[in-house]
């Protein structure tokens, strides 16, 4: 049933009403879909930052664990300071935990010990804290075969 209006007017500024709603809403779906992906932007360009700055951060660690000095340490503490604010947190394998496909990589394999687990850390990985690995560690895994197995 179609509603009856006084007017030739009075429909037209219905009409019109009608039209600026679903504009307004129009611009409203687009405002915040791009400020979603600005926000997209803004993360994947931080990445590639945070990704480009880690070999500078490992070599600053070694050269460190050789000088021991003071204000290498305190920039090396910098680093990770603005990686934990940007979202990024270390991943620290140790010795004798069990491999996990998802945040290490196997650089090489030795035998005896028990079967997938670690035998030695040669460089930690970095992740974001929601989840995505930028840099899996680096790790030397047991095939838990004996040198004489073989």
């Amino acid at each position: 049933m179609k509603k009856q209006f006084k007017t030739k007017g009075e429909a037209e500024v219905i009409e019109l009403k009608n039209q600026l709603i679903r504009a307004l809403a129009d611009y409203d779906n687009l405002r915040k879909r791009t400020d979603l992906e600005k926000e997209i932007w803004i993360k994947f360009a931080s990445e590639r930052i945070l990704v480009a700055l880690l070999p500078v951060l490992d070599s600053l660690e070694e050269a460190l664990k050789h000088l021991q000095d003071q204000g290498l340490a305190m920039a090396v503490g910098e680093f990770k300071k603005i990686f934990s604010e940007e979202g990024l947190e270390e991943i620290q394998p140790k010795v004798g935990e069990e491999f996990n496909h998802e945040i290490h990589e196997v650089i090489e394999v030795e035998d005896d010990g028990q079967k997938d687990t670690i035998a030695e850390v040669t460089l930690n990985g970095w992740k974001f804290k929601e989840g995505k690995v930028i840099r899996f560690a680096k790790v030397k895994v047991f095939t838990g075969k004996k040198l004489t197995d073989k």
